[in-house]
């Protein structure tokens, strides 16, 4: 209560409906349900959530006969008084502290997926939860950090980012799938048209998207394919001069699943090539890319932007701020920079086209023979790094794995007649790339 009082008497940072911006408006409605309920947060998850789902693990706070079950917080990460979830607690945020475990979180999950009950107990009404899973948002909102809005492909319900367009998302899954996550790598998803629920229990600090953007791809990679088609038994001999056309390594985009159309073309920008998000001094580098402007430019992570060209961010979007760092290859941006206790800086960083490696796939000549091998962060159908596959002609176009799941890939050419990209397992299911080089890495 003292603190949601000290926050009511705080001004607002936006007025209602103008931006989305991560926030405590979940802890204000854990004290809005005290109030109305007339029972501390804990008593009333208890009764009305855990006890009815048979969540035997879920609280805020691990009694000492469980304590040996306890995953210890990552090195070097903070821990506020009120987080020391081996000791019973006063203070019970609706944003956050619990402690549970895969199995009671499942069934909170399958209880959503089910539409708001599970095994006899109804904790939602039907409507409640599509409300839940709808975007709630104006179309003319702004965003505030994270990868919510435009730039993620997301939208927002009541207490749910909600994955709303395929083609540009970060991340693979249905539209409708919606999803969040804790402080310290802890998330899940819900895609309703799979009937698919994931989660992910992890204790690091830091970037934990390298744990929980393979583990997303890596999960909708694994689905078969409904119809692979008819068995392939014809095979044909193509000449040498043919196989060598078809050299090159194949982008097909962010997803590793053929049950999205997610576009391989959205990263082709000119930038600095950094994660960014807003603060409120300015614009925070989160982590420059790989051999990209900003890295070799000194950005560090942590770096805040106060100036673009002159131009002070602090009130401009997230969007605004992107735009103003992308241009023309080879254009130059001046930022000025504060770092840790340091005095302002400035540094001129020089765009380049950016490219963020995903899903590819090298076609190569070995020993006369096609062969195909992944090459980006994921395996794609039958293709992994460091495992060639040997692709059989079915004609002078068409391949087909020879082993596995004999996964076919078919070439197609531009109007000029060069080769230009490649479609896995063409039809209802395919996956589409387009050439990016012509000869092997």
């Amino acid at each position: 209560m003292c603190f949601v009082s000290r926050l009511a008497r705080l001004p607002l940072a936006h007025q209602p409906g103008e931006v989305w911006e991560y926030g405590h408006s979940t802890d204000v409605l854990g004290r809005v349900i005290e109030v109305a309920s007339g029972q501390p947060l804990d008593q009333f998850l208890d009764s009305r959530l855990f006890r009815p789902l048979g969540m035997v693990d879920a609280g805020f706070w691990v009694p000492p006969e469980k304590l040996g079950r306890l995953v210890d917080a990552p090195a070097g990460a903070w821990i506020r008084p009120d987080r020391d979830v081996t000791k019973p607690t006063t203070l019970f945020s609706g944003g956050g502290g619990l402690v549970s475990t895969a199995a009671d979180y499942l069934r909170f999950g399958q209880m959503l997926l089910n539409g708001g009950e599970l095994d006899g107990a109804r904790i939602l009404a039907p409507a409640t939860v599509r409300r839940m899973t709808t975007n709630s948002l104006p179309s003319d909102i702004q965003f505030v950090g994270g990868d919510m809005g435009p730039r993620g492909s997301a939208s927002f319900g009541l207490g749910f980012g909600i994955r709303s367009d395929a083609a540009s998302s970060w991340v693979p899954g249905s539209v409708g799938s919606f999803t969040w996550s804790g402080l310290w790598g802890t998330t899940f998803w819900i895609d309703p048209a799979e009937q698919l629920i994931a989660m992910q229990l992890i204790q690091v600090s830091g970037d934990f998207e390298r744990f929980t953007r393979p583990f997303r791809n890596l999960t909708y990679g694994a689905f078969l394919i409904p119809d692979p088609g008819m068995p392939i038994s014809a095979t044909a001999a193509v000449d040498q001069i043919a196989l060598d056309e078809l050299v090159g390594k194949y982008d097909f985009g962010q997803s590793t699943s053929s049950r999205d159309r997610m576009s391989p073309a959205y990263n082709n920008f000119s930038g600095i090539g950094a994660d960014i998000d807003l603060v409120g001094s300015g614009v925070r580098i989160r982590r420059p890319q790989d051999h990209s402007p900003a890295a070799e430019a000194g950005l560090k992570p942590g770096d805040i932007i106060t100036e673009i060209d002159d131009t002070p961010v602090k009130g401009l979007t997230l969007s605004q701020v992107i735009a103003r760092l992308r241009g023309p290859v080879s254009s130059q941006t001046r930022l000025k920079i504060s770092r840790a206790q340091d005095a302002p800086i400035e540094i001129a960083v020089t765009r380049a086209p950016i490219y963020v490696p995903g899903v590819e796939l090298q076609v190569r000549i070995d020993a006369g023979n096609l062969v195909a091998e992944a090459t980006g962060p994921w395996p794609i159908l039958d293709f992994e790094k460091g495992k060639p596959v040997r692709l059989k002609a079915i004609s002078g176009s068409e391949f087909h794995a020879d082993d596995g799941d004999h996964t076919r890939i078919t070439f197609e050419r531009d109007l000029s007649g060069k080769v230009a990209g490649a479609v896995l397992n063409a039809g209802r299911w395919e996956q589409r790339g387009r050439l990016i080089t012509r000869r092997a890495s």
